[in-house]
């Protein structure tokens, strides 16, 4: 058995140059269609909403006429498009909070006015989350003055 070491091109390949393999498009990276989609052109959500339009009164009249016969579930769907869902609110509460006092300080009065039953849970974890709000915009006050000093210090 002969090795075969030569390379046989036939002649149609002479001179050919394979181009390079396409890469993934990145962010950054020209667009492979620079011209875009057409305007006027709807994508295939469009399409399927338009279709979904025309047939919305049917749809709608069956499952008014199912939750009138009883059906629970197209009751309950008629219901929640008709009269929106009814959010909790927080009764009003009065407390004695330190406003004096450090913020731990004043998150362990609002715990301890919960202990007490001065305020419901809900509006405790409200309040403290407010007191956390407090702190992380104090925290970037301070960083701000702190860099402002800096920035000063290096002018000089």
């Amino acid at each position: 058995m002969t090795e075969q070491t030569e390379k046989i091109e036939p002649e149609w390949m002479k001179g050919f140059v394979p181009k390079p393999a396409p890469t993934k498009w990145e962010r950054g990276m020209a667009s492979p269609n620079p011209l875009g989609r057409p305007k006027g052109v709807p994508d295939k959500r469009t399409k399927v909403t338009r279709a979904l339009m025309d047939d919305a009164p049917a749809v709608a009249r069956v499952v008014i006429d199912a939750a009138m016969e009883g059906d629970m579930t197209a009751a309950g769907l008629v219901l929640s498009r008709c009269a929106p869902v009814i959010k909790a609110q927080a009764e009003r509460v009065q407390f004695e909070l330190n406003k004096d006092a450090p913020l731990a300080e004043q998150a362990r009065q609002v715990m301890q006015a919960v202990a007490n039953g001065e305020v419901d849970p809900d509006t405790g974890r409200i309040l403290i989350g407010c007191l956390n709000a407090v702190a992380g915009i104090e925290a970037v006050t301070e960083l701000e003055q702190r860099i402002i000093e800096l920035e000063a210090k290096e002018v000089r």
